[in-house]
C-alpha cells in the first residue's frame, strides 16, 4: 500500500514547474488592475482636454473681444481712407481671436495701388495694417488687347488709375519686365544727346521702336548675332549731331535697319519735292 500511495506523488513532482504559471495570463486584459487603471487615466485625460478644447473654442466666440479699430503703419500715397474702410468692414469679420487674417489680407491686395499687404493682431481690440504700394514707371499697353495699365519697378503689370508723367510701354502680354530692362538700357545711352525715351515698343516679331521726347521715332529692330541693337544704337548716337546740323530739318522717323547707316523721314514731307523752276511757274499761270 505504501507504494501505491507514493506513485501518484512521484508522478505530480515529475510534471515541470512552470507549468502551473499560465493561469493568471490566461485571465486576458480585465483581471488586470493596472492596466484597466492606465485606460482609464488616458480616456478621463482624453475626455478633459476635448472639454477644455471646446469650453476655450465657445468663449473666444462670444462677442466678448470685439474688433474696433484698424491701426495702418504704413500712411498710403495713392490709397485712400475711404477704400482701406471699406475692405476692412468688407473682410474684418469675428472677434479678436476668431478673425481670418489671411482673408483680411487677400482683401487689402485687391485695392488699386496694393502691391502687398501685411495684418497683425494688437491686443486687445485692434489690427495692424502694412501696406506696400505699387511704384509706378510706366503705362504699359497689351499689344494684342489694348488694354491700359501702369508697370511697378519690378516689371509687374498692375490696374490703376494715374495721371503721372510716366512713359509709355507697348508688347506682348508677358513683355513688361523685358521692357523695363530695356528701356534703361536705352535711356542711358540716349542722354547725352539730351533727349529722353517716353515710349518703347516691342512687336510681336521682337522688332523695337523708340520714342523720343522730340517727337522722333527711332526704329530699332530686331535684335542680331552680327548687328546688336545696342550696337546700331550707339553708332546712330555717335553721328546724330552732326547730321542734325547739316540738314537742319525736323526728322519724324529714323530707321536704323540698315547694316552700314540708317534711313531719315522729315516731318514735313514736302521738303522732299523738287522746287519748280520760276518759268515752269509762270507757264502754269
Amino acid at each position: 500500500m505504501a507504494e501505491a500511495r507514493a506513485h501518484p506523488a512521484a508522478i505530480r513532482s515529475a510534471r515541470p514547474r512552470g507549468a502551473g504559471a499560465r493561469p493568471s495570463a490566461e485571465k486576458g486584459v480585465w483581471h488586470r488592475p493596472a492596466l484597466l487603471d492606465l485606460f482609464s487615466d488616458l480616456l478621463t485625460l482624453g475626455a478633459a482636454v476635448a472639454l477644455g478644447w471646446a469650453l476655450v473654442a465657445w468663449f473666444v466666440s462670444r462677442p466678448l473681444f470685439p474688433l474696433r479699430e484698424l491701426v495702418v503703419l504704413t500712411p498710403p500715397a495713392h490709397v485712400t481712407e475711404a477704400q482701406l474702410g471699406y475692405a476692412a468692414r468688407l473682410a474684418v469679420q469675428g472677434n479678436f481671436f476668431m478673425v481670418d487674417l489671411d482673408a483680411v489680407r487677400a482683401t487689402f491686395e485687391k485695392l488699386p495701388w496694393v502691391r502687398k499687404a501685411e495684418v497683425r493682431r494688437r491686443w486687445p481690440d485692434a489690427l495692424e495694417l502694412r501696406i506696400e504700394e505699387h511704384e509706378a514707371v510706366a503705362y504699359w499697353t497689351v499689344s494684342e488687347s489694348g488694354e491700359a495699365r501702369l508697370v511697378n519697378r519690378y516689371g509687374e503689370v498692375f490696374t490703376a488709375a494715374s495721371n503721372a508723367d510716366l512713359p509709355q510701354f507697348d508688347g506682348p502680354q508677358g513683355s513688361a519686365r523685358t521692357l523695363l530692362a530695356r528701356h534703361g538700357e536705352f535711356a542711358a545711352m540716349l542722354q547725352p544727346l539730351g533727349l529722353r525715351l517716353v515710349g518703347l515698343a516691342l512687336s510681336a516679331r521682337q522688332a523695337w521702336r523708340l520714342h523720343l521726347d522730340n517727337g522722333m521715332t527711332v526704329i530699332v529692330g530686331r535684335d542680331q548675332d552680327e548687328s546688336p541693337l545696342a550696337e546700331r544704337l550707339q553708332r546712330f548716337i555717335a553721328v546724330w549731331p552732326r547730321v542734325q546740323d547739316n540738314i537742319d530739318i525736323d526728322i519724324k522717323v529714323a530707321d536704323l535697319r540698315y547694316p552700314g547707316g540708317f534711313a531719315l523721314t522729315p516731318a514735313d514731307a514736302s521738303v522732299l519735292l523738287p522746287a519748280a523752276s520760276p518759268a515752269g511757274r509762270k507757264g502754269k499761270k
